[in-house]
């Protein structure tokens, strides 16, 4: 493995750590510390960049009651009604946008549709791409504008319509559910194509 591919395998999995963390408070509450002491013990030999998880981890749950408002004008229902998945890619994606000027916009999202493909649903990454890329145009707008300048044959996301959104102008209160006795651990699944056939004996 060279210098090169390291650090960015390192950030990859710290985003991913990161998104099943926010995914486990989303249902169960739990506090951000708890998580984060279980996501360590859970895999305590991965080779992550800790400063980015902690930032991403600790942001997104810092501020998740703002970031559903950054979220909620480009959606096409509220935020409690995504799912589990979804809701935890966009807080992160929507957190690392708004506080790590130094990822480029085009990054941040790519990370954010990967981890949809293998956790989220069938058209889950779709989803989020679209409305991580209308974000972008708000939040990193000059980056956006020079990134179409730059390639205008490509559509560009400040032209993308948001979706109808009757609870665009609802002022969001976001409070995580109450904290649940953990029998296990409830991180999201890998997304399967098709159920394994019966096992024979």
């Amino acid at each position: 493995m060279t210098a090169s591919t390291a650090p960015k395998s390192a950030r990859r999995k710290s985003r991913e750590l990161a998104f099943q963390g926010i995914y486990e408070w989303l249902l169960a509450g739990s506090d951000a510390g708890a998580i984060e002491a279980f996501l360590h013990e859970r895999y305590p030999t991965i080779k992550l960049d800790d400063d980015h998880f902690q930032s991403l981890l600790h942001g997104a749950l810092a501020e998740a009651g703002a970031l559903d408002g950054l979220i909620q004008p480009h959606i096409d229902r509220q935020t409690s009604e995504l799912s589990p998945v979804e809701h935890a890619l966009l807080l992160m994606g929507a957190f690392e946008l708004q506080r790590h000027l130094d990822v480029p916009y085009r990054v941040v999202i790519n990370e954010a549709v990967e981890l949809g493909k293998v956790y989220g649903g069938t058209d889950g990454y779709k989803y989020v791409n679209g409305v991580l890329d209308r974000i972008a145009a708000d939040v990193r707008k000059s980056e956006v504008e020079a990134v179409n300048l730059s390639h205008p044959q490509e559509p560009s996301a400040a032209d993308l319509s948001p979706p109808t959104n009757p609870y665009a102008n609802v002022p969001v209160s976001h409070k995580a559910r109450a904290p649940a006795q953990r029998k296990g651990a409830s991180f999201p699944r890998r997304a399967s194509a098709s159920p394994r056939p019966p096992r024979k004996d």
